[in-house]
C-alpha cells in the first residue's frame, strides 16, 4: 500500500500533502487531550509498532505481498489523531530511511494510512463497541473490525488514487504518463490483497493486542476511555499502565521480521519501473512520469531494508527493524513532547 514515487502525478501528490496539512494541524492540538507528556512513550511504541508490523510482508494468491497496518489499534489505545502523528512519523521514516513508499507520495500515503484508516477504523470499532466494559469480548471483537474495515477503507484509497492517474493524466494518444493502471484494474487487485489477505491479519493483530491488554494492561486501555467501565459490574482501581514491557514486545517483533522474506514478489503497484509488466498493461515503454520520477529519492540508507546488497537479508532486514524502530520512536516521542510544550507554553 505504499505508494512509490512516480506512480502519481506531481500535482495529485501535492493535492494529497495539502489535504493531509490541516489534518496534521488539528492533531497536533487535539492529541494533547489524550496524550500527555506522561504518555508520549506510548506515542512513540505505537509508531514503532506500526513500522514493525509493516515490515511483515505476506503472500496473496495472485503472486503479490500486502501488509497490516496497525493504526486502527493506536486509534483504540490512544485516540485516532495520536494515530495520525504516530503513523505519520512511521511513513516518513519508511521513505527517507528504507526507500519504502515515495517522498514525493508521502502525503497521498499518509492520507490512506494515517488519516483515512483510523478514523473510519475508529468510526467502526466505536458503532460496536458502544457501551461495552473495557474487558468485554465485544469490545475486542469490535476493534478487531475497526482494523479489518480500516485497512479496506485505507486500501481503496489508493486504488482510487492509481486508478485516476491514466483518467486524468496521459499524452494525446492516450497513453499513461505515470501509473498505467485503470480502476477496473486497482480496485479488484487492491481488494483482493486485503479482504482476503491482509484485512485478516489486521482483524487478528488488533483483536488479539486488545485482548491481552484486557487482561494484563487494562490501565492501557483506559487512557482513551477514561470514564468507560473495567467490568460490567464492579469498577477496578485506577493505575498507570505498565508500558515499559512493549519494549521487550517490540524487540521480540523486530527479531521475527525476516518473517516477512519468506513472501515473494512485490505489492501491487510498488513495482520498479524495471519491473512493471508493459505487456499486461498495454504499454510499449515506461510511462514518461513514471520514469522521470521514480528515483526522485536517492538517499535511503537501507533502501529496500538492506544494507549488504542482499548479500545477507535476514541480517538486513533485523538491523533496519531495530533501527527503523528506534528512530520512529525517538521522532515520535520528540514530536509529542513537543506538542505539550508548546500547548502548555500557550496557556
Amino acid at each position: 500500500m505504499h505508494i512509490p514515487d512516480g506512480y502519481l502525478s506531481p500535482s495529485t501528490c501535492a493535492v494529497a500533502a495539502g489535504a493531509m496539512t490541516p489534518v496534521w494541524l488539528s492533531a497536533g492540538r487535539r492529541v494533547r487531550k489524550v496524550v500527555t507528556n506522561r504518555y508520549a512513550p506510548l506515542t512513540a511504541l505505537a509508531a514503532a509498532y506500526c513500522f514493525c508490523v509493516m515490515m511483515f510482508n505476506v503472500p496473496v494468491p495472485d503472486g503479490t505481498t500486502a501488509h497490516a497496518v496497525g493504526a486502527v489499534l493506536v486509534a483504540v489505545l490512544l485516540g485516532p489523531w495520536a494515530a495520525v502523528i504516530a503513523v505519520s512519523v512511521a511513513l516518513a521514516i519508511q521513505a527517507l530511511f528504507f526507500g519504502d513508499g515515495g517522498v514525493l507520495a508521502y502525503g497521498a500515503n499518509a492520507v490512506n494510512m494515517a488519516f483515512v484508516m483510523p478514523f473510519v477504523g475508529y468510526g467502526v470499532y466505536l458503532a460496536i463497541a458502544r457501551h461495552a466494559p473495557l474487558t468485554s469480548r465485544r469490545r475486542a471483537v469490535a476493534a478487531g473490525i475497526g482494523g479489518y474495515v480500516g485497512l479496506n477503507a485505507a486500501a481503496l484509497a489508493a486504488a482510487f488514487e492509481f486508478g485516476i492517474q491514466p483518467l486524468l493524466f496521459h499524452t494525446a494518444d492516450g497513453t499513461p504518463l505515470y501509473a498505467p493502471f485503470h480502476l477496473s484494474q486497482t480496485i479488484p487487485a487492491m481488494a483482493l490483497a486485503h479482504l482476503t489477505v491482509a484485512g485478516g491479519v489486521e482483524f487478528a493483530l488488533t483483536m488479539g493486542v486488545v485482548t491481552y491488554l484486557q487482561r494484563a494492561n487494562v490501565p492501557l486501555l483506559r487512557i482513551n476511555h477514561p470514564t468507560t467501565a473495567v467490568h460490567a459490574t464492579t469498577e477496578t482501581p485506577r493505575s498507570r499502565p505498565r508500558w515499559r514491557s512493549a519494549v521487550l514486545v517490540f524487540g521480540m517483533g523486530a527479531l521475527l521480521t525476516p518473517l516477512g522474506l519468506l513472501a515473494h514478489g512485490s505489492a501491487f503497484g510498488e513495482a520498479a519501473p524495471g519491473g512493471l509488466d508493459l505487456h499486461q498493461n498495454h504499454l510499449q515503454a515506461v510511462p514518461d512520469g513514471l520514469a522521470r520520477y521514480a528515483g526522485f529519492w536517492h538517499h535511503a540508507l537501507f533502501h529496500g531494508y538492506d544494507f549488504s546488497h542482499d548479500a545477507h537479508p535476514a541480517v538486513g532486514y533485523i538491523v533496519s527493524a531495530l533501527v527503523g524502530m528506534a528512530v520512529i520512536a525517538g521522532v515520535a516521542f520528540a514530536v509529542v513532547s513537543l506538542i505539550s510544550r508548546v500547548r502548555s507554553a500557550a496557556r
